[in-house]
């Protein structure tokens, strides 16, 4: 059994894989989402990422569904006690002021405990930042929620290193709970958001990395090779850099493949938790069999050797 991994100095230990929750409700709908949450925990999975924006995007949606239906089925499941649950605030609208006011981030909260059904939310992030509001009040608000109890873990999305650590420097100058976490863009064909600076900061400082996008939006899994693979579904069309400027990564992952067995998700995700200062990357499923192809990368182990390859052919 794959070894649980501890969430940089935060009490959370997870498998080194978490389910992105950002299909729920958009392209899985309820009995398909309770399918793939089913499976993901039935195969040793831990903790589940939503964000109360989630499917906001989607004509009709408003935001929050992603977490009512994660809500539904914890209670259905009966399974709280055995998922950490993580979510975001500050990218949906609010009508005065930013969305990371400290006003928004605790009625944020709330309103995520509600759509959840839950008492604390294990790990709440900023989900992204805002130069607007102090770096004093979002702390504070943030730390505010911990002391209330309402949020286990404090974590932060998007952020560069700068504003990370003014941020972490802010609330430690204060004595107050801060950001623990990061969870940056990441894979092996996207690396200039993390890697460097944010990087040696999150290793220096212990904060647990969670990178989300870790199969670029679908290119790591080998399914868009050519113009014409970019017609198989809605993301295809963003394809075409990535198809023209990084085929040899995907022969690299190929070469990889024939030699461990493994599926090329799998070897994606499996490089992106072999990265310093990675905890475990992010990864959503429509069905069950994703999930189980999913799950296969807590259990691939790559030799130094294919990791630097892969890492050469992706740089």
């Amino acid at each position: 059994m794959t070894e649980l991994r501890r969430l940089g100095a935060t009490n959370l230990h997870i498998l080194p894989l978490v389910l992105g929750g950002n299909v729920f409700g958009w392209t899985a709908d309820r009995t398909a989402s309770f399918a793939v949450l089913d499976a993901f925990v039935a195969g040793g999975g831990t903790m589940i990422d939503t964000a109360d924006m989630y499917s906001n995007w989607v004509p009709g949606h408003h935001g929050g569904e992603s977490e009512t239906i994660l809500g539904e089925w914890l209670k259905a499941s009966g399974k709280r006690d055995s998922v950490v649950i993580a979510t975001k605030v500050g990218m949906l609208p609010v009508e005065n002021g930013s969305s990371l006011s400290a006003q928004a981030i605790v009625a944020g909260c709330d309103a995520s405990l509600q759509r959840l059904g839950i008492d604390t939310i294990d790990l709440y992030y900023a989900h992204k930042d805002d130069a607007d509001v102090p770096l004093d009040e979002m702390t504070e608000a943030f730390a505010s929620l911990v002391k209330a109890g309402k949020v286990r873990a404090l974590g932060a999305s998007n952020f560069h290193a700068m504003r990370l650590k003014a941020a972490v420097d802010t609330a430690r100058a204060a004595g107050i709970p801060h950001f623990q976490v990061l969870q940056p863009e990441y894979n092996l064909v996207s690396r200039h958001h993390f890697e460097g600076q944010l990087q040696d900061y999150c290793v220096e400082n212990n904060i647990g990395v969670v990178p989300y996008y870790g199969l670029a939006s679908g290119f790591l899994t080998g399914k868009y090779r050519s113009a014409d693979d970019m017609k198989k579904s809605a993301r295809g069309g963003g394809m075409a850099d990535l198809i023209t400027q990084k085929s040899g990564v995907l022969a690299a992952m190929d070469g990889v493949a024939a030699e461990t067995g493994a599926t090329l998700a799998q070897i994606a995700l499996a490089w992106l938790a072999a990265q310093p200062g990675v905890v475990a990357p992010i990864a959503s499923a429509t069905s069950v069999a994703q999930v189980e192809d999913l799950l296969g990368a807590t259990r691939l182990v790559l030799s130094a050797e294919q990791i630097d390859r892969l890492s050469d052919a992706g740089a």
